[in-house]
């Protein structure tokens, strides 16, 4: 039997919205996450809270690497224009199933590797998807976000550190064949653009603390250098 009311007034609400919207769906890596290590989506949706954060004001985000996108929404709270993409049709696929009217944003297939995006966004983020990228790749990989951005866009990548992976998994590290510490992942990004913020992350928060204390890391980068 479905229940109809609830015992404080105050939460009907809740019913309401399953009787209009129903209830939503996680993503393919989000149920994995939920499944198997579920206090891991505190950390993941509180990276792209700092994203969102960070691009308040912005009128359109490029997300590179959007996997099930899930989190999107976190940053579509403060951007009208977002844009995700992924290298994977099965994801891309699943995200435009589940998407949301109120949330509503674009998802499409491409591959950052093989050029850049056909319009200029004030605004990039790339979450856990460098470390997968090849050092020989990496090279296009950034070049190509830049020249995705205006000429005063800004991009936030976020990876899993160097010192991180003596705790990863044996799943993680199979992907991760690109990770970085603190100062590499600065000095690599400055060659891009004209300033680098880098912050550490621990669990769930973002601080500027000690770098090589950090399991992850994020660089702000503002103003692309378009001689590289």
């Amino acid at each position: 039997m479905t229940l109809t009311k609830t015992v404080e007034p105050q939460y009907q609400f809740c019913l309401d919205i399953r009787d209009q919207s129903g209830l939503t769906e996680l993503g393919l890596m989000t149920n994995q996450c939920w499944q198997d290590d579920p206090r891991r989506m505190a950390f993941f949706l509180a990276r792209y809270k700092f994203v969102s954060k960070m691009l308040r004001g912005k009128q359109s985000a490029l997300e590179v690497g959007c996997g099930d996108a899930f989190g999107t929404r976190v940053v579509r709270q403060e951007v009208p224009h977002v844009t995700a993409i992924d290298i994977d049709s099965v994801f891309v696929d699943d995200v435009n199933r589940r998407m949301s009217d109120k949330w509503r944003f674009a998802c499409q297939v491409h591959n950052m590797l093989d050029g850049p995006m056909p319009q200029r966004f004030e605004a990039a983020y790339s979450l856990d998807v460098l470390e997968h990228i090849l050092p020989s790749d990496e090279d296009r990989f950034l070049k190509h976000v830049a020249m995705s951005l205006t000429d005063h866009g800004v991009f936030i990548v976020g990876s899993p550190s160097l010192q991180s992976q003596a705790y990863a998994s044996i799943v993680s590290k199979e992907g991760h064949v690109n990770c970085k510490d603190h100062e590499e992942l600065r000095r690599l990004m400055t060659r891009y653009y004209h300033n680098v913020f880098p912050f550490s992350m621990n669990d769930e928060v973002v601080h500027t603390g000690f770098g090589p204390m950090a399991h992850y890391l994020i660089a702000v980068c503002v103003t692309p250098r378009r001689a590289v």
